[in-house]
């Protein structure tokens, strides 16, 4: 983000961190404390706390810390997917970055490589959706694995474990991770009618739709 971090902009993000957060559970996409999100400002990092549940946190206790992961504000230890989250900032353009342990989309991760390209939307995240090769969840192993599937994407699955999606906002994060979700249950859907099998777009089309997508929505003048 380019916002200057001022009081003002970090109480704002903190509170948006957590709505996002609670979203998570409210649409099904976590259980629990599963699952985290964080958003940077500047080179500061606000991220969901280890372990807590959402509802029981408050905006306050989302934790601030730098890009090495020392924490700078919050009394509470940041998630234990801090390096996953690390390493896409220092990697990417990334502003805000939404991790879930959405139901289809792990059921997807653990039968094959790259979920296939079900549907035009597919292009909205840069491409057929890679999966992550597995490593223990807050692992600087699975930090490497991630980037690696998020290369020239901006969303991939976790193998065994789940999705992560990043955007230039919290919601384009979040939206990312909802479509993911949706496009890994239209798969399993359809994969799994008897005697059929989906049809799927090939390269040529997701471009098409790549180009179509990038003027898609409201024009601000």
């Amino acid at each position: 983000m380019t916002e200057p971090t001022d009081d003002t902009t970090i109480t704002r993000i903190r509170a948006d961190v957590l709505a996002t957060a609670r979203r998570t559970v409210t649409e099904g996409l976590v259980v629990g404390t599963s699952g985290n999100v964080s958003a940077r400002v500047g080179d500061m990092i606000l991220v969901t706390p280890s372990g807590v549940p959402y509802d029981r946190l408050g905006p306050e206790e989302i934790v601030a810390v730098d890009l090495d992961g020392r924490r700078l504000h919050g009394s509470l230890a940041p998630t234990s997917e801090l390096p996953l989250h690390l390493a896409v900032y220092r990697a990417t353009d990334a502003a805000a970055i939404v991790h879930t342990h959405a139901v289809h989309a792990t059921a997807v991760s653990t039968l094959v490589t790259e979920l296939p390209p079900i549907h035009y939307m597919t292009a909205a995240l840069g491409g057929p959706v890679r999966v992550a090769p597995y490593a223990l969840y807050g692992s600087d192993e699975l930090a490497r694995h991630a980037l690696t599937a998020l290369d020239g994407r901006t969303g991939c699955l976790l193998r065994n474990h789940g999705t992560l999606t990043h955007g230039a906002t919290l919601d384009q994060a979040y939206d990312r991770t909802a479509q993911l979700e949706w496009m890994c249950h239209v798969w399993l859907a359809a994969s799994g009618a008897a005697g059929r099998s989906p049809s799927l777009l090939d390269a040529g089309q997701l471009a098409e739709a790549a180009e179509k997508l990038s003027g898609y929505g409201q024009r601000r003048d």
